[in-house]
């Protein structure tokens, strides 16, 4: 396998461990055996879909290759077994995060530069890949993307794994040892960010501060 298959994997079954334990304990909604999985599977592969359909060049490799909806199946499986002892295993969820997330970044930007697009398209569909798939099985959810939303930054983390990428293929660095570069950097700093707990801000009031300002008003 290419390298970029194995990060596309990785990524893909990562996703689907997250996104179908998170559909599991979701406390608003009970989901059954088919939201969950189907939840999952979106968490795998939205933002890869996204990805090639914005890309153009044919049908979406999830869609090709079956061992993307192995890999996503094994994941979202993995997840449903799992979803209770989350409390225990929060810290390795939080590892698996990390890592999807910095997995998901340079596979979106590997696809971008083997196909020839530039600098720009290349950073910006690293960042829709990693986040593509959570903000897809949000709006199916009924939710605003949470990558939209303040806290632990997401997509800002995203970008820097794939600029990651980027300076250092363009430093004639080889594509694995690029690759390395690229997902450390999204490990990294995704620890960073959950060690010290940053969060992004809200510009503006968002709906909650307007109803408490309306309440106190009359």
């Amino acid at each position: 396998m290419s390298v970029f298959s194995i990060i596309d994997f990785l990524a893909v079954c990562a996703g689907a461990l997250g996104g179908a334990a998170e559909a599991a304990r979701d406390e608003r909604d009970a989901y059954d055996i088919v939201g969950v999985v189907g939840l999952g599977l979106v968490a795998a592969l939205g933002g890869g879909v996204t990805r090639d359909l914005l890309i153009g060049r044919g049908t979406p490799l999830a869609l090709q290759d079956y061992r993307y909806l192995c890999f996503a199946f094994a994941g979202t499986f993995l997840g449903v077994l799992l979803y209770k002892q989350l409390n225990r295993i929060a810290a390795a969820l939080l590892v698996i995060d990390a890592a999807a997330l910095g997995l998901y970044a340079v596979a979106g930007t590997t696809r971008a530069v083997d196909y020839g697009l530039t600098l720009v398209p290349a950073l910006l569909l690293g960042a829709i890949t990693a986040a593509g798939g959570g903000a897809w099985r949000d709006v199916i959810s009924g939710r605003a993307p949470r990558v939209f939303l303040p806290g632990r930054p997401y997509v800002l983390v995203a970008l820097c794994a794939s600029s990651a990428y980027l300076v250092t293929r363009l430093n004639h660095v080889t594509a694995p040892w690029a690759t390395v570069a690229g997902c450390a950097t999204g490990f990294v700093l995704r620890m960073v960010v959950v060690k010290f707990g940053w969060y992004t801000l809200a510009i503006g009031p968002g709906r909650k501060d307007r109803e408490k300002t309306a309440g106190v008003r009359t």
